[in-house]
């Protein structure tokens, strides 16, 4: 007899079944519909950069987090202000450098590491450029003659007669860590505190670490094309004790 009141197996009905494919369908719409905003904000918007090394002390230091604004955005910013200049970057800027921008990346491998970027919390990468990724000061705009003496840059704008400190045509104030020189230290050794006259030609800039001492801006690269400049650092975020506009 207990064989007749043993309960048969439950299939799902052909409605459920449908509900369920419909809700599996639904939640991937919403993730590929959250991953093309991230993507948008992410390219052509804001984004957000940790700074790895300590090469822009005094001010900023390794672990700041940073609010970046991207290049697209700050270009028609520029262009729909009263400004008489197309130039998106003022000197002074703090910037996010990509040196990977100079290399040939494939399309695909580009859209594949975005997506496995997205996916993993930017925990994994298909492409490996963290040692070419800088937030560097602008300190010279295309047309610009600038030299440095005592790691200190002197900067004659194209329009103008006069030569100035990099501290005088900075729009914000900030300040530079100056090494020693070693005794043996002379003009022909890297990162030397001299630097002798260059002119920036069209869409060249100069920028430089806010610690002199640090190696890797345009003193042993040149000056940089406008090209690789993704970003403009507007907000440090983190740590909360020392929030502030670079």
């Amino acid at each position: 007899m207990s064989a007749l009141f043993r309960r048969r197996p439950k299939y799902a009905s052909y409605k459920e079944g449908k509900n369920k494919r419909h809700k599996v369908l639904q939640t991937l719409a919403y993730i590929l519909v959250f991953f093309v905003i991230y993507l948008s904000l992410n390219t052509f918007i804001l984004s957000t950069w940790l700074l790895e090394s300590n090469g822009m002390q005094p001010q900023l230091h390794g672990g700041d987090r940073f609010i970046i604004i991207s290049r697209t955005i700050q270009s028609v910013l520029v262009a729909i202000s009263s400004s008489q200049t197309s130039i998106p970057w003022q000197r002074g800027n703090v910037v996010l450098i990509d040196k990977a921008a100079e290399k040939s990346t494939p399309l695909l491998l580009r859209l594949a590491d975005t997506v496995v970027r997205f996916f993993t919390v930017q925990q994994i990468t298909l492409i490996s450029n963290e040692d070419l990724l800088y937030m560097k000061r602008v300190i010279g705009l295309p047309g610009d003659e600038v030299y440095m003496t005592g790691f200190v840059s002197r900067v004659k704008p194209m329009d103008s007669i006069y030569t100035l400190t990099e501290f005088e045509l900075s729009g914000k104030p900030y300040n530079i860590n100056i090494p020693q020189s070693p005794s043996f230290w002379n003009e022909s050794l890297p990162f030397s505190n001299n630097l002798e006259k260059i002119i920036l030609k069209e869409n060249e800039y100069f920028v430089l670490s806010d610690d002199r001492s640090n190696t890797n801006d345009s003193r042993t690269w040149g000056p940089i094309s406008g090209d690789v400049i993704t970003g403009k650092a507007i907000f440090r975020y983190w740590p909360l004790t020392r929030l502030m506009v670079p």
